[in-house]
């Protein structure tokens, strides 16, 4: 079994944050918009299934499809069967969960690599 680089699966999660806070702020900014469907990003835990641990070598091409920039899967509501009116499927509380979800996220990411980051730091003085 290949060695785990924390620092790069906390960057990944990263990335993966940063796309999700996107997908949550165009939902939010699409709240009153006839039409819209929610999207979302596919759960970090997919990502990680998907990945190998190991370096690998990749053709842009297989990014190709419904991805964000960084080859996230950004999936969007139905709204044919939306019980608003407006046929808009975003709900502004569960977003604001969601951005609450992200934000705590973020900040558990930072003190993790803050803390393998002193870790290596001590280990290399000693």
């Amino acid at each position: 079994m290949d060695p785990v680089n924390l620092f790069d699966l906390a960057s990944q999660q990263s990335r993966w944050l940063a796309v999700r806070q996107s997908a949550v702020a165009g939902n939010v900014a699409n709240v009153n918009t006839p039409g819209y469907g929610t999207a979302e990003i596919e759960p970090f835990q997919r990502v990680l299934d998907n990945t190998r641990v190991t370096l690998a070598s990749t053709n842009p091409a297989h990014l190709a499809g419904n991805s964000s920039a960084d080859g996230f899967k950004v999936t969007q509501e139905d709204t044919s069967q939306a019980l608003m009116p407006s046929k808009n499927t975003v709900v502004l509380e569960k977003e604001l969960m969601k951005s609450g979800e992200i934000r705590r996220g973020m900040e558990l990411n930072t003190a993790i690599v803050k803390a393998f980051h002193r870790m290596a730091l001590t280990s290399m003085k000693g």
